[in-house]
Order: structure tokens, then C-alpha cells, then sequence
């Protein structure tokens, strides 16, 4: 039997920085609230228009 979460129940959230979805990572666990970016590389970007060559995926 597998142990854990499925991925797709995990929580999610929109990137500040690039606008895209990322989801809950353990490590993130205590101060998840505070969580803004997806990675290292967009904390250090910070908070700009988001990419205009990506697009979201319609709901």
C-alpha cells in the first residue's frame, strides 16, 4: 500500500513572480501562509508582470 498524499490533493498556489501553479512541499510546511514563489530563482526576481510567453492552462 503507498503511503502519503497523492500529489493531486496536495495544496496549490500562484507563483508571484512567473504566475505559474506550484504545489505544498514539506519543507514549506511551517510557514506555508508565508510562501510567495515557487523557487529559489523567482524569490530572487521577485514580483513582476508574469511571463508573457507562458499562458495558463484554462480551468
Amino acid at each position: 500500500m503507498p503511503k502519503g498524499v497523492a500529489k493531486s490533493d496536495l495544496q496549490t498556489k500562484v507563483c508571484a513572480a512567473c504566475g505559474r501553479p506550484f504545489a505544498w512541499r514539506k519543507k514549506w510546511a511551517k510557514d506555508w501562509e508565508a510562501v510567495r514563489y515557487c523557487s529559489e530563482r523567482c524569490r530572487r526576481t521577485g514580483a513582476q508582470k508574469p511571463d508573457a510567453g507562458w499562458k495558463r492552462p484554462p480551468d
